[in-house]
């Protein structure tokens, strides 16, 4: 069994060591934001933690009501002018905490006194020790490259995080059922394997998502691209019929990440223009709706807010499985390293 394979394996219990070992320690990080009672929040990461970030535009946006943006960090460092961020809750999200330009953010921010949060995978890392308070993710080391349990890890921290400012203990109870959903999801992603054979040639493909799982046609997108050195675009399906839907032709691959919610009423319509193009669709759901395509059957009942923890792993397998149909290697590919660093 190759490490990728591993370790996607092991985010159900990662994500339950993660619950148990940090949900008092955020209720007190919660506390310290209602305290501070910031402005807006600035959430500053790079790759997979970008996406990791994009969730929590929805989940502190939707719960919280907080307005949420993604930081640029090139305008801190290749720049050197950092915007105002007083007032401001700034988050930096990185799985080795090495990201240099994260780390200039959040330098910036406490210097003009913001308050700052960092998720990271070690606690012993630049960026953990940078800020006021920091989660650490217990993910234990992640040899492959491809980033898995690292990314499903950040979204529960986000998730607690939300949870524990808006004191709900609903959202708290919704979340430990998140490692069964996970283990779920994972025995019943077989289909994935097949389309990935049956689509094994495709050299370039589109994933589309909505609200929530904005953020995980994202990172279905990479790791695709990352793992198979193919040409892929994620889209939200509001920006993907803007246009882009050009692109698809008869067998055209498709991946749409559809949960069972407001994200994936909305999908409904642009899934049946897909079909009228004949395009190639793996479709990725719990609604119901959606039972006469190629799909993968999420668990039913899963919260919408909580989705993209489950949603990412038959785009994890899709990978994995399109990686090994075309015989490329999977823990290390071709190009890339586990940590960039980007200044």
């Amino acid at each position: 069994m190759t490490y990728l394979e591993q370790e996607i394996h092991a985010q159900p219990q990662v994500i339950s060591e993660l619950i148990d070992r940090e949900c008092a320690h955020i209720s007190e990080i919660a506390k310290a934001i209602r305290i501070y009672s910031p402005d807006f929040v600035l959430i500053a990461a790079r790759g997979t933690s970008d996406n990791a970030a994009r969730y929590a535009q929805y989940a502190l946006g939707i719960h919280a009501r907080l307005s949420v943006g993604l930081a640029t960090p090139s305008i801190h460092t290749l720049y050197g002018t950092p915007p105002v961020m007083t007032g401001a809750l700034v988050i930096g999200i990185s799985q080795s905490g090495r990201a240099e330009d994260v780390l200039q953010v959040i330098t910036d921010a406490k210097e003009q006194g913001a308050l700052t949060v960092t998720i990271t995978n070690d606690a012993a890392s630049p960026l953990a020790q940078a800020a006021d308070h920091h989660i650490s993710l217990h993910a234990g080391p992640e040899q492959s490259v491809a980033a898995t349990k690292t990314y499903t890890a950040q979204l529960t921290a986000v998730a607690l995080l939300v949870a524990s400012l808006v004191e709900s203990e609903q959202l708290l109870a919704e979340i430990r059922e998140v490692p069964a959903l996970v283990e779920q999801t994972i025995r019943q992603s077989e289909p994935v394997k097949a389309w990935a054979e049956a689509n094994a040639g495709l050299t370039s493909f589109a994933t589309i998502g909505r609200g929530y799982n904005f953020c995980t046609a994202i990172e279905t997108c990479l790791k695709v691209q990352e793992l198979c050195s193919v040409i892929g675009q994620g889209y939200s399906e509001a920006d993907f019929l803007h246009g882009p839907i050009a692109i698809v032709k008869p067998a055209f691959p498709v991946i749409v990440i559809a949960p069972a919610g407001k994200g994936s009423t909305a999908l409904e319509g642009a899934l049946a223009k897909l079909n009228n193009r004949r395009a190639a669709t793996l479709v990725i759901s719990n609604d119901a709706r959606f039972e006469s395509q190629t799909w993968v059957h999420l668990p039913a009942g899963m919260p919408e807010w909580l989705s993209p923890v489950s949603a990412i792993v038959p785009g994890q397998l899709l990978g994995l499985h399109l990686a090994t149909a075309k015989g490329l290697p999977v823990d290390q590919p071709v190009g890339l390293t586990k940590v960039t660093i980007t200044r």
